[in-house]
Formats: structure tokens, sequence, C-alpha cells
């Protein structure tokens, strides 16, 4: 049985990237505006307060975690009655990109940011709340304490891969936050992270992803996820924020833009692969998701040069 979290996060390329190190001590406090949709911030050593967005500050101690997406701006700060002076007057090390306000380092908190395909940006983004907190004092702290440990490892040493070896914990990292969020608190408005935290209806949601081209039908789905077709219609609806199979014909729009991206697999070889009848109904379909035609995605979205001829090789 396939694992959701893992398609959708590989569906839209999802990498966490460690971009820099804020070490603080005594009085200090910065307003930082994010330059990527979705931040992460850990802090290593210490507690900081944050404040989104200027909403009600939150206590943030070592070992905890926060996914940020979509916000304005952000401080942190040793204590909130402070005026928050601009990020861009940190002193940055040149070196290291360590910043170092205040003075000493009672305070380090390590800051990157998601990167993922455009294309499948929404499917990420609308999913995730503004604020998603794993706490230090979840089951998951040792092993976020862990990773932790072992990013400030390597950001200190000069050992070959280094960067490689960050990236991977950091990816780590942004999974225990998102599990966290799959425990359902974090996690209040209809979306497809929403959809996977429900243990009822997760069952239906594998059937859809394991054989996407099968021609499900509600009573099938239901039987699944244990419930009569209305009350899991209801429940669907109300957790995912569309019906079961909208979610499932949208699911396979994706599908179909990661292949018309990544391969040379034919429109009509899709169609098939996807459950449609005909070609055609496959083409008014992701015309009618993806707001243009499957050939004209391919067209629009493809690579060019190198990259093309590599991505043709592999997946010839």
């Amino acid at each position: 049985m396939p694992d959701p979290l893992s398609e959708m996060l590989a569906l839209v390329n999802a990498r966490c990237l460690i971009s820099g190190e804020l070490r603080a001590g005594g009085e200090w406090a910065f307003r930082f505006r994010p330059d990527a949709p979705v931040k992460l911030d850990a802090v290593v050593r210490g507690s900081c307060w944050l404040i989104v967005d200027d909403g009600p500050p939150s206590r943030l101690v070592a070992g905890d975690a926060v996914v940020l997406n979509g916000v304005g701006s952000t401080v942190l700060c040793s204590d909130p009655r402070l005026r928050p002076a601009e990020a861009t007057e940190i002193r940055t090390s040149e070196q290291d990109h360590r910043g170092r306000p205040g003075s000493g380092d009672d305070v380090v908190i390590i800051g990157g940011h998601v990167d993922f395909d455009p294309a499948a940006a929404s499917l990420f983004t609308s999913a995730l709340p503004g604020v998603t907190h794993a706490s230090a004092a979840s089951t998951e702290a040792a092993e976020m304490r862990r990773l932790l440990e072992q990013i400030m490892a390597e950001t200190a040493s000069d050992n070959p891969g280094a960067r490689f070896a960050i990236d991977q914990h950091a990816q780590l990292l942004l999974l225990q936050v998102l599990r966290i969020g799959l425990r359902g608190e974090a996690v209040s408005h209809p979306g497809w992270l929403r959809l996977l935290a429900d243990p009822r209806l997760r069952p239906a949601v594998s059937l859809m992803h394991a054989d996407p081209g099968r021609a499900w039908g509600l009573a099938d789905l239901a039987t699944a996820a244990g419930m009569s077709r209305s009350h899991f219609a209801h429940r669907f609806r109300e957790v995912s924020g569309q019906p079961p199979l909208t979610y499932l014909s949208h699911w396979r729009v994706r599908l179909a833009e990661r292949a018309l991206r990544e391969t040379d697999t034919t429109v009509a070889a899709l169609a098939e692969r996807l459950g449609y009848a005909s070609e055609s109904s496959f083409s008014h379909a992701f015309t009618r998701i993806a707001g243009v035609s499957p050939s004209r995605y391919r067209r629009r979205g493809r690579p060019s040069g190198p990259e093309a001829a590599i991505r043709s090789r592999y997946h010839a």
C-alpha cells in the first residue's frame, strides 16, 4: 500500500534547504520578511519568542521547529515588548552566513526554506496552515533533536559532502514537522494534509493512490473506509474540501502533469493508464482542471537544452 504523504511530497518535489543560522544574546528583536513562500525555523539552543504577522507571540524553546506558510513577516526576539529592527541590520559573517544580534550566543536558531515544483506549489501551500509548530515536548522530539545536532555538526565541519548531508537532514526535519501536523490540531482547514490525518479516510485515499486508473466507485471507497456511501461522501468533502471522485480526478491530473513534464509518454498512453475511455475524454478532464490542454501544458512546462537531453535519456 503506498504512502500518500510520501507521494504528495514527491509530486510537488518538496526540498528543504538550510540557508542560515542566527546566534543571539542579551536583548534583541529582529523582523524578517520571508523571501520564499514556505520557511522553516528551528531552535537549537536557548529560547526566544516568535511573532507572525504582528499576531500574538509564541514561545519557542530548544528543539522546537516551525514551518511558516505564506506569512508576510516574522519577528524573532528575546522579549515581545522590544521594538524590532529589520533583519537586514544583523551583522553577518561572510564565511558562515551566521547572524549575530545582541551579545553572545545564548540562542541559536537555524533557518531555511522549502523549494517545490512551481507547477504543483498550490497543492502544498493550500494544505498547510500559516504556522505549523512542532514542539520539543512531542513524541518525535528526540528525533528532531538528533537531526538538529547532525545539521549543526555538518555545518561546523569541512567534511566532503557536508552540504548534501545538511540538506538530507533538513528534509527529514521537514517530514517530522509535517508528521506532527498530521496529528490534527495544526490542520484546521480542508485539504490533503487534513485528509491524510484522518484515519477513517486514509484507506480509501491509499486505494486511489495505489491504482489511480481504476474506475473507483463511491461504494468501493466507502467500503474501504468502513462507512455508508452518504456518510463517507459527506466526511470526505468536509475533510478534503472536495468530493471523493473529484479528488481522484485532480490526483490523476497531477500525475499526468508530472508525466508530461518529465517523460515522453504520449497523451493517449496517459489517458489509458489513468483510466479514461479515450484520449479526448482525458484531454477534456485535464483542460478543465489544469486550464490548458495536455499538449500545451507539455510545451509550456518542458525544459530545454542540456536538462531536456538528460531527462529524455533517463526516461526513454
